[in-house]
């Protein structure tokens, strides 16, 4: 009699990525403790580094500089997020969010970065 031993690899989980709601909510920083330090402490260098992460040039939120009341790279940012994701919101919150809420905007839109640009790599191992 052969004795057969059976392995089963665990299955990968993905959740909805297409919802029309943010990931996580704008002041969800525990969500990402590290991420939400640095855009506090360095949001130059944080907004640059998401920038990037969203296929924008690198220095763009530094152009913030120019602007008077409303950072408005951040809302022109957010708000081509929310297009590109289609994530249900308004012009005029995300220019109150933009305007008081800058770092907190930033990581809210990192985290949703991560969130929808899940990779999934399956690997076929072939025993002998």
């Amino acid at each position: 009699m052969e004795n057969e031993m059976m392995i089963r690899q665990p299955q990968p989980v993905m959740e909805i990525q297409n919802s029309q709601e943010w990931g996580t909510g704008i002041c969800d920083c525990c969500q990402d403790v590290k991420e939400c330090c640095f855009a506090f402490w360095c949001c130059p260098c944080f907004a640059c580094i998401t920038s990037k992460k969203y296929g924008e040039r690198l220095c763009l939120p530094l152009l913030e500089i120019f602007s008077y009341c409303t950072p408005a790279i951040t809302l022109a940012v957010r708000t081509s997020m929310r297009q590109r994701y289609n994530i249900e919101g308004s012009i005029a919150r995300d220019c109150l969010l933009s305007t008081f809420c800058t770092s907190c905007v930033w990581c809210q839109m990192s985290r949703e970065i991560k969130r929808r640009n899940i990779q999934i790599v399956l690997v076929n191992a072939k025993t002998s």
